[in-house]
């Protein structure tokens, strides 16, 4: 117990202080003035793609909010109703919108996830709407956005402002996330934070460092960009694409940042810890390759990190239970930031060690899915991730 509290008090001080500062709330993207935007005919083409399967109860709201965006340059949006069987696309096209483009998408070939394939019609179909010209610069960005994302008015105008001020040839944000019932509260704020911990945000945007990730729910790319790493087809059968485009898109000598936004959230609902449970489980075993190897050490690791800490402060003696308290109470108040960004109260980071364990239960869960055969499903659709072509 002596040793494996002190060791788990050096991780902690490693984690908190030489981490990328991980813990802290994280770049915030939210409305610029309209005096510091371009001006005027100035702003580049921005096309929104939505993949959507069986998204009937938020479409309606989602691609409603996207029409309503005060963006001042060409614009339009590309919903991909990806075989729903429950009205999404007859849903889209009751909004009659000239801007609003309703593609039928079509089964996914050998190779491909649905979702990724979905992508690549609407990225497709952009190319049919805004052709490129030839010798001419590059002036268009994909904004590629989940199908349960409501946006503000001004989402689309800060996003490409962002990028234009910086240079930045993809720019990602983490949504605000449900809280509403009691398993979200308990369990989603630690999502945030544990990708933070896996993908420190201020070291994703350092442009000499090799740290990439993005967050799926809304990301924005330069189609220049998008066409260096050969395409949403070089991410064909990725399980985990945002991450996988942010790291291709880096290292092809792209510029990337990921932030928090506060003009988009999430309507999806996970009210019960099993829907959270298959959130995770659908790409934590993905995530660590499929390696048994990996998974040990992470199992390991994750004892470790989060469950010596509170062990050795309630059942060990002298220096044991010294050191389990100090990183027991360093790992809570990492936590503080992020439940901030919640607006939940302090309480909830007691919880963490508990939230901890039931993350690593269901990273060992993914891996007993994977090798009893049942690979990853979503959305009715079951897939396993095919190693795809490099960029």
């Amino acid at each position: 117990m002596l040793v494996l509290a002190t060791l788990s008090l050096l991780v902690w001080l490693v984690l908190a202080f030489a981490h990328g500062r991980f813990w802290q709330g994280g770049p915030m993207l939210g409305p610029v003035p309209k005096s510091v935007r371009p001006v005027a005919g100035t702003w580049p083409a921005v096309c929104v793609v939505v993949p959507a399967r069986d998204e009937a109860e938020t479409i309606e709201d989602s691609i409603g909010s996207l029409l309503a965006q005060d963006y001042p340059g060409p614009y339009g949006v590309v919903l991909v109703d990806d075989r729903s069987g429950d009205g999404t696309g007859t849903l889209a096209r009751a909004l009659a919108s000239p801007h609003l483009h309703v593609v039928e998408g079509a089964e996914p070939p050998a190779g491909w996830s649905g979702k990724l394939w979905a992508v690549a019609q609407g990225t497709a179909e952009v190319t049919r709407l805004m052709p490129d010209e030839p010798g001419a610069p590059d002036n268009t960005y994909i904004l590629l956005a989940d199908a349960d994302i409501i946006h503000e008015p001004a989402h689309v105008a800060t996003l490409v402002n962002k990028a234009l001020r910086d240079d930045l040839d993809m720019v990602s944000e983490m949504v605000e996330l449900n809280t509403a019932s009691r398993a979200e509260r308990a369990l989603v704020p630690a999502f945030v934070y544990f990708f933070q911990l896996l993908y420190p945000f201020a070291r994703v945007n350092r442009r000499d460092s090799k740290v990439a990730a993005a967050a799926g729910g809304t990301i924005l790319i330069r189609r220049s960009a998008l066409a260096r790493i050969g395409g949403i087809e070089s991410l064909r059968g990725a399980l985990i694409d945002d991450v996988t485009l942010a790291q291709r898109v880096k290292r092809s000598g792209g510029a990337i940042w990921l932030g928090h936004s506060l003009l988009a959230r999430s309507v999806r609902p996970y009210p019960h810890p099993a829907d959270i449970w298959r959130m995770v489980a659908r790409t934590a075993y993905v995530q660590l390759r499929h390696s048994p190897l990996l998974l040990l050490g992470t199992v390991l690791g994750m004892v470790l990190v989060w469950l010596v800490p509170p062990v050795a402060a309630l059942f060990g003696e002298g220096w044991a239970r010294l050191a389990g308290a100090l990183a027991w109470a360093i790992a809570t108040i990492t936590f503080l930031p992020t439940l901030r960004r919640f607006e939940l109260v302090p309480f909830w980071a007691l919880l963490l060690p508990a939230v901890a364990a039931f993350y690593t239960l269901a990273t060992i869960g993914s891996a007993v899915d994977h090798h009893r055969g049942r690979g990853v499903v979503w959305k009715q659709r079951a897939y396993r991730e095919r190693t795809s072509p490099r960029s």
